[in-house]
C-alpha cells in the first residue's frame, strides 16, 4: 500500500480505527449538545408539524396526491408524469388491458396422474388440477391541455383490470369537476 491509512487511530498508535475522526454528514457534532439545529425529525415544537392520531382522517392539501396510477400521479391542482404537469380538469382517460390468463395442468399432477393410474383409477382425479397464471399489462393513457402520456401497470392477477379501472373511474370523476 504505497498511501498511509487514510483513517489512522486517534490515540496515535498507528492502527485503524473505524469511524470519522471527523464529524460529518450523517454524524451529529459532539460539540453542539444531542443535535444540531435542523439536523434529524422535527420536534413538536417546529412550526407546520402536527403528529396524527390514529384513526383521524388527515386533512388532503393542495400538495397531497389523491390517485396514483404507474407513473401517473393526480393530485389537486393537476395530474402530474414524467413529461410534465398536466391540466385536470377535462382531462381524457383511456385503460386497455393487454394482460391474459392461462390455465394448464400442472406437470406434477401429470406425473401423479400416471403413477396412481397404475394403482387405481383414481390417479385421474390428478387431471382435473389447474394452474392458473396472468401476465401482461394494463395501459392507462391520458390525454390533456394538449399532451399525452401513457403508463404500463403490470397485471399481477385477473382481477388486475378491475383495480386499475377502478383507479382510472375515480380519476375521469376529478377530471369532470
Amino acid at each position: 500500500m504505497s498511501q498511509p491509512n487514510p483513517n489512522p487511530n486517534p490515540e496515535g498508535d498507528g492502527a485503524y480505527g473505524w469511524g470519522p475522526t471527523q464529524p460529518g454528514y450523517g454524524y451529529p457534532n459532539p460539540n453542539q449538545g444531542p443535535a444540531a439545529p435542523g439536523y434529524g425529525y422535527p420536534g413538536a415544537g417546529t412550526p407546520g408539524y402536527e403528529p396524527t392520531q390514529a384513526g383521524q382522517p388527515v386533512p388532503v392539501s393542495g400538495g397531497a396526491p389523491l390517485v396514483s396510477i404507474g407513473d401517473i400521479t393526480v393530485m389537486n391542482h393537476g395530474i402530474v408524469t414524467p413529461s410534465g404537469t398536466l391540466p385536470l380538469r377535462g382531462a381524457v382517460w383511456n385503460a386497455t388491458d393487454m394482460s391474459r390468463t392461462e390455465e394448464k395442468i400442472p406437470t406434477h399432477a401429470i406425473i401423479l396422474a400416471v403413477i396412481f393410474f397404475i394403482f387405481c383409477l383414481l390417479g385421474l382425479l390428478f387431471l382435473l388440477m389447474k394452474e392458473r397464471k396472468t401476465t401482461g399489462f394494463i395501459q392507462v393513457m391520458v390525454t390533456s391541455g394538449g399532451t399525452h402520456h401513457s403508463t404500463m401497470v403490470q397485471a399481477t392477477g385477473p382481477d388486475s383490470f378491475n383495480m386499475v379501472m377502478g383507479q382510472v373511474a375515480y380519476a375521469r370523476s376529478l377530471s369532470s369537476m
